[in-house]
């Protein structure tokens, strides 16, 4: 018996009603996104490892998929898009002084070592403001993700906004060499602060700084933790940090967003390169943030443009589970019309086709198996999103049925109604 070829772990094929579901999901957002006045962009699917090296601040390297070019050159799948458009941004557009807005949807590519079951290759739809670095372009993002979750019917979710620039500051009060901070780090992405405060005594540092990053814990909330946050900020950077924070969520309120948005000081960014506000977007019924953002001011300066920037992705296979598992109706207008017709009758089938394709119609032609009975043919056309089906039956008459209704009306020869 010859083995079935099936798909390597980590990816997986998406069809028929998923997959159009799917991509009117996309259309959705796309949507949204172009109303807030973005350009689409295409980057490649794969780069030169250089974008996405260490120094860049995305994924470790072990996390790459890489393979070699003819000339020996490393290359790799891309495992996060924005360091793509980063890199075409500078090299498109050095010399625009004014903001440009960018957007995309494309796969990434990360090899997961230690995650079960989480897939590893994505689709991901974005959006990146380049050359603003203003509290507006911060919230003009969060206002826009909320815009785009709401859009496609998601109502129980919260987008939680941090700032690196806080954290930073907590980090070099506490004066933490680089082995020192990268152990607090892990210990607050897992949200231990027990650990945190037991670890950072057992290294002997002074109590105020201890404190503080332990109480990163109580930082998580509305607008309130704010005020708390200024009171544990050990010097101006930090003080700055919040109060970019309570501008934004000033701003926030103009767009009528704010009852979406959450602060949590405690975020330090998966990714190296954010600088200043940082966000995450939650639901439940998916185990990752369904969209991940933040401020790069100094990325596009490795590829050769100073620019400071914001963005973020929506990712879109956890925003599907998401709506999946809380019944929410992702909608999927895409109405076929079958045509079955018994073997004789071709040419007044494609001949009805052709006038419906005309009319921008979709239609799909089927020769009836004279061995299938016509309830399977309905039960087809109801499975794969057919509104109706038409019969052309071998003498010449025409059974009409409507598929969502289960209505059927007989044309007779003679008639020349459809």
């Amino acid at each position: 018996m010859k083995q079935l070829l099936h798909t390597p772990e980590g990816v997986r094929d998406i069809c028929n009603v998923e997959c159009g579901k799917k991509l009117s999901l996309e259309g959705r957002l796309h949507k949204v996104i172009q109303l807030y006045g973005y350009h689409d962009i295409q980057t490649p699917t794969f780069e030169y490892f250089d974008v996405f090296r260490k120094e860049i601040g995305t994924i470790p390297s072990r996390e790459l998929y890489k393979f070699f070019d003819k000339e020996g050159n490393t290359l790799v799948l891309r495992p996060d898009i924005t360091p793509s458009i980063a890199r075409a941004a500078a090299t498109l557009f050095g010399d625009e002084v004014l903001p440009i807005r960018l957007c995309y949807t494309g796969n990434t590519f990360v090899n997961h070592s230690s995650y079960q079951g989480r897939l590893r290759e994505n689709t991901q739809m974005g959006a990146e403001l380049i050359g603003a670095d203003t509290v507006e372009a911060d919230a003009e993002m969060l206002a826009m993700v909320v815009d785009c979750l709401t859009t496609v019917g998601l109502r129980d979710f919260q987008v939680s906004v941090g700032n690196v620039d806080f954290f930073q500051s907590l980090i070099e009060d506490a004066a933490l060499d680089q082995e020192a901070q990268m152990r607090v780090r892990e210990l607050i992405g897992n949200r231990n602060y027990f650990g945190v405060e037991e670890y950072l005594d057992s290294i002997q540092v002074r109590r105020s700084a201890r404190e503080a990053l332990a109480g990163l814990g109580d930082l998580f909330g509305g607008p309130e933790v704010l005020v708390k946050a200024r009171n544990m900020a050990p010097n101006s950077k930090a003080i700055m940090a919040v109060r970019r924070l309570e501008q934004i969520y000033d701003i926030l309120k103009l767009y009528g967003a704010e009852q979406y948005v959450s602060f949590d000081l405690s975020m330090c960014g998966t990714y190296g390169y954010y600088t200043g506000i940082i966000f995450r977007g939650y639901t439940f019924g998916t185990g990752d943030a369904i969209v991940k953002g933040g401020r790069y001011d100094h990325l596009l300066e490795k590829f050769g443009k100073a620019s400071p920037s914001i963005g973020f992705a929506l990712v879109i296979d956890e925003l599907m589970n998401a709506l999946t598992r809380q019944h929410v109706r992702i909608s999927y207008a895409r109405k076929n019309t079958l045509i079955l017709y018994d073997k004789g009758m071709e040419r007044p089938a494609i001949e009805l086709s052709r006038e419906f394709r005309e009319k921008f119609k979709n239609t799909e032609l089927l020769q009836k198996d004279p061995a299938r009975t016509l309830e399977e043919y309905k039960r087809y056309g109801k499975d794969y999103y057919a509104g109706s089906l038409i019969y052309i039956q071998a003498d010449r008459e025409i059974l009409m049925v409507n598929l969502a209704t289960g209505e059927e009306k007989v044309i007779g020869k003679n008639e020349q109604e459809l």
